[in-house]
């Protein structure tokens, strides 16, 4: 029996790129790179400013066009699917969502189901409880009937979530789902994606900044550099003090977290600190030099 998250063609993954070349304009960001995203996998992809992250996840999700090579879904290029059908397998939370002006929740949610709407088959009653669930799912079926423009920050990328959800797709990719979130929402946002994954069974792609919350929350991990792969595999065996430096620059240690026993990254101190705070010598270094009197 074959699962429904397989690609059944070619027994390979359901979502690869094979040696594509990327870029805007005749700015070239990554050249004949490949990458095979694992089934039922949490994959993050990590790497500094301006190295290919969301560029490269555009290209998944069929937003950019390779210049070279090709994106498969399901062993076919995704460029030549219609766009219905690549929305009723792939769903896509951007990085900047600009809901309509007015909208409420539960109308933004719905939207998700417009790849299965067609001539022949209009909102349905299996519609109106996907929408439910989804919104339930996310906790935003209280704010149903609030505008989107009048949410928090947290709750918008929820109903955002919700409305991808609704899509009822077995792949989804998410371009920093955590940004402009404080530390609460973004442990929130990313509890939730973990959920979908174990408990939904989805393959996740997301990009993220945060190396450690990426540990954390990845069963894959794919850390790029200037256009190119340096390591990808679970967290915990590729995630080096080596390899960070090489990829971020930064010195540091890598322990175990103790709350989830995944590699922690702790950046080097700038400078040794005394273990006992300010010490007399410093103290006395830093007082201004006595006065003679008269």
């Amino acid at each position: 029996m074959t699962t429904p998250n397989a690609d059944t063609s070619t027994g390979g993954p359901r979502l690869r790129a094979d040696e594509v070349t990327l870029g805007y304009d005749r700015r070239i960001i990554t050249e004949k790179l490949s990458v095979d995203i694992p089934d039922h996998s949490f994959t993050v992809v990590v790497g500094p400013n301006a190295c290919g992250k969301s560029t490269l996840l555009r290209a998944l999700a069929r937003l950019l066009k390779p210049a070279q090579g090709r994106v498969l879904l399901d062993g076919r290029a995704i460029g030549t699917l219609p766009a219905k059908s690549v929305a009723r397998t792939l769903g896509l939370l951007p990085q900047s969502s600009v809901a309509p002006d007015g909208i409420t929740v539960a109308a933004l949610v719905a939207r998700g189901r417009y790849p299965h709407q067609g001539l022949l088959r209009q909102w349905s009653a299996q519609d109106e409880r996907v929408v439910a669930e989804s919104m339930a799912a996310t906790r935003v079926d209280g704010l149903a009937g609030r505008p989107v423009d009048e949410l928090s920050g947290g709750q918008r990328q929820r109903v955002w979530i919700a409305m991808a959800l609704a899509q009822q797709t077995p792949l989804l990719l998410l371009d920093e789902p955590t940004t402009y979130l404080d530390i609460q929402h973004q442990i929130d946002v990313l509890d939730l994606c973990a959920g979908l994954h174990e408990e939904g069974g989805r393959t996740l792609v997301a990009v993220l900044h945060d190396l450690n919350q990426a540990a954390r929350y990845a069963t894959h991990l794919i850390a790029m550099r200037d256009g190119r792969i340096e390591a990808q595999g679970p967290p915990a065996e590729i995630i080096t003090a080596e390899l960070v430096m090489r990829v971020f620059g930064v010195r540091c240690r890598i322990i175990e977290d103790p709350e989830s026993g995944t590699p922690l990254v702790v950046p080097a101190a700038r400078r040794p600190r005394p273990a006992g705070g300010v010490t007399a010598a410093s103290a006395a270094a830093a007082r201004p030099a006595a006065t003679p009197g008269p």
